[in-house]
């Protein structure tokens, strides 16, 4: 062990198992996204699905019910709506975590002048949660807990990192780092042995968990095997910012359509009449509508 992990607390540095090419997607409106999907994150628990995008056109009010999203806003703006009275914009350097639970009907609109720009993951939630009351939570970047030392800056957005712990509450067990390293920095993060981990990088290259395996945003997606933590270094003459993001397994069947995540067809069925019918926890979509928002 290096002398280095030994100072970190690391016993065992993650390596990457997998590099992954975001495949890029764009509707009728022009919006981008660059997505590592359910196929990809197959067996990788908590995860759902992973999201770069770039908002061009109001997401119209829709439904969800089972999971978490997670939404780090990178340029511009959006406004959030919900049918249970939470609305929100969220700006540059923000973060939103909405735990849908038994049910939602929302919807998003880009507000910000030029890019809509962020970063969005759904995050599975365990079967006792699936059906609980739908928590918003909303941290401005100005208010968002960081750490600094020696070169590198880490924003922690879920979770702790550096001696500083986060003020966001998931319930599923998470965390999600915003990583800033100058050049010639290296950085030593502990993770929990039996979460599923993995890296999306933002800018500049960098060697992660092996001084073998380096890395630039041609290739951003990278999939993490296991350790008890994640060793990187900034070998190169360029900022590197990327993030990290890890969460604990539930080891529950997981069952999907475009809008509710359960652990049967059964509930996925019962998540669909109870939308129909404006039932458990769908009751305020029988009359609410989102307003119209305007640009800021």
């Amino acid at each position: 062990m290096s002398t280095e992990l030994q100072t970190s607390g690391i016993s065992k540095s993650r390596s990457v198992v997998k590099s992954l090419l975001p495949e890029l997607r764009t509707d009728a409106a022009g919006s981008y996204l660059l997505c590592i999907g359910s196929k990809e994150l197959m067996g990788f628990d908590p995860f759902l699905s992973f999201f770069e995008y770039n908002m061009t056109h109001t997401l119209t009010d829709h439904p969800h019910r089972g999971f978490e999203t997670f939404t780090y806003m990178l340029e511009g703006a959006q406004t959030y709506q919900n049918f249970v009275g939470n609305k929100g914009t969220i700006r540059a350097g923000d973060v939103q975590w909405l735990t849908i639970g038994r049910g939602i009907v929302h919807s998003d609109t880009p507000t910000g002048e030029g890019l809509n720009r962020g970063l969005q993951l759904l995050i599975n939630l365990p079967s006792g949660d699936k059906m609980m009351k739908p928590r918003y939570q909303e941290v401005v970047g100005e208010e968002i807990k960081k750490a600094e030392k020696d070169g590198i800056e880490v924003k922690v957005l879920a979770g702790e990192s550096m001696g500083v712990k986060t003020q966001v509450f998931s319930r599923t067990p998470t965390m999600f780092l915003d990583v800033i390293m100058k050049p010639g920095t290296e950085w030593h993060q502990s993770i929990p042995e039996s979460w599923n981990s993995f890296v999306y990088i933002l800018g500049g290259e960098g060697v992660f968990g092996s001084l073998k395996f380096s890395t630039d945003t041609a290739h951003p997606f990278l999939v993490l095997g296991p350790g008890d933590g994640l060793s990187v270094w900034n070998n190169s003459t360029e900022t590197l910012r990327f993030v990290l993001f890890a969460g604990q397994p539930l080891r529950e069947p997981v069952v999907r359509n475009k809008s509710f995540v359960m652990n049967t067809k059964a509930e996925i069925q019962k998540a669909s009449e109870d939308f129909q019918f404006h039932k458990n926890g769908f009751e305020n979509a029988r009359s609410w509508s989102s307003h119209p928002v305007s640009r800021l």
